[in-house]
């Protein structure tokens, strides 16, 4: 069977004629491309690209299918998917279904059979833009003109969209590749978990780490946080511009110096907002399992899974907190710390899932800064 045609345009005016190969409709967002070679379900099903087309630099993607335990929460959450080949007999003994077939079960919009290397040389040349992909309306013009209309992504809180809508306890931990996901029932720590958009992974290695978590929704007060006396608060990855997230930055300062706190992605921007920092839009961000990035305390060179399109702003945080991790390709923020507030943060992303496990030991120097934080 034939595959439907497809059309992919940018706001700048370029487009690319492909093949349907997930929902038939329209999606709109800001385009991107993600540098992984593999992972792309735990990709699709990341909170933080709610409002994005995400672009698969590989040139084979679907090879070894779906399943519903590589999901890194309830559904995805990209609104489009852009890749140059589709896997034709996808294979692996945890497969359940196809990529295409997943992608319209879920309603989201792809397309194939585009020059990937050319897009994703535009997006590089002249940063990430609105874009908007369509199997019904093949008028060129008309699309262009359409995603000129597309809000842009700066300026929008796009965590209330994500977060949860009321609390829940977490008590499942990493996967055993021979057992499946293991459950904890006995627990050493407590912690709160912000939920601006959390991947499930960060719960499991905390959970893994002995640690009974809460997740809350974005908006919870501090004073309601504080009443729960946890151990700690970790402050969660998430999408979008952190800027426009006022209630979350006014809680966080709030929290400061009352209790640990630990901020992934997201929550390293918005810890750098609340200390009175600032934060920029990156050109065309970084996406990717493959970013190098030092550890500016050790000097050990990580290799880390990385997604965000916002940084935080390394100069406005002089004399308020300590650089503690870089980015070796563009040289920004990486992670930030205070030490006598007992609060750190990463920029990237230490859970993987996907990605490579260098950074996974930030969750046991989380555990450790809640011990120090007790005995003090």
């Amino acid at each position: 069977m034939a595959s439907k045609k497809a059309i992919l345009v940018l706001e700048g005016g370029a487009f690319f004629i492909g093949q349907s190969i997930g929902f038939d409709g329209e999606a709109q967002g800001e385009i991107v491309f993600n540098t992984s070679m593999s992972g792309y379900q735990e990709i699709l099903t990341d909170p933080s690209y709610k409002g994005q087309i995400v672009t698969m630099t590989y040139p084979l993607i679907g090879n070894y299918g779906c399943n519903l335990e590589d999901v890194e929460s309830l559904h995805p959450w990209v609104e489009g998917f852009v890749i140059k080949e589709l896997a034709s007999l996808p294979s692996n003994w945890r497969k359940e279904e196809s990529l295409s077939d997943y992608l319209k079960r879920n309603k989201i919009v792809g397309i194939q059979g585009i020059d990937t290397r050319k897009l994703t040389k535009i997006i590089r040349t002249g940063g990430a833009q609105r874009a908007l992909i369509s199997t019904k309306n093949h008028d060129i013009k008309a699309l262009i003109r359409r995603v000129k209309k597309t809000p842009s992504i700066v300026g929008l809180d796009l965590v209330k969209e994500v977060t949860t809508s009321k609390a829940y306890r977490w008590r499942e931990g990493i996967y055993n590749w021979s057992k499946g996901y293991s459950a904890k029932k006995r627990f050493k720590y407590f912690v709160v978990a912000y939920d601006f958009g959390i991947k499930r992974n960060i719960l499991r290695n905390l959970v893994s780490n002995n640690v009974d978590v809460l997740v809350v929704p974005a908006q919870t007060s501090w004073k309601e946080i504080m009443k729960m006396k946890p151990d700690g608060v970790l402050l969660s990855n998430g999408p979008g511009d952190p800027a426009p997230v006022d209630y979350a930055i006014d809680n966080i300062q709030n929290l400061i110096g009352k209790i640990p706190i630990f901020g992934i992605c997201l929550g390293h921007q918005l810890l750098g907002l609340a200390l009175g920092g600032k934060t920029f839009k990156l050109k065309f961000g970084h996406r990717g399992a493959n970013h190098p990035v030092k550890n500016l305390e050790t000097g050990s060179i990580e290799i880390t899974c990385q997604n965000h399109g916002f940084a935080v702003d390394i100069d406005s945080l002089e004399g308020l907190a300590k650089l503690t991790h870089l980015n070796l390709n563009d040289m920004t923020s990486e992670g930030l710390s205070l030490k006598d507030k007992f609060l750190y943060s990463v920029q990237y992303h230490p859970e993987s899932s996907p990605g490579p496990r260098d950074s996974r030991y930030l969750f046991q120097d989380f555990i450790h800064m809640m011990e120090d934080f007790r005995g003090k």
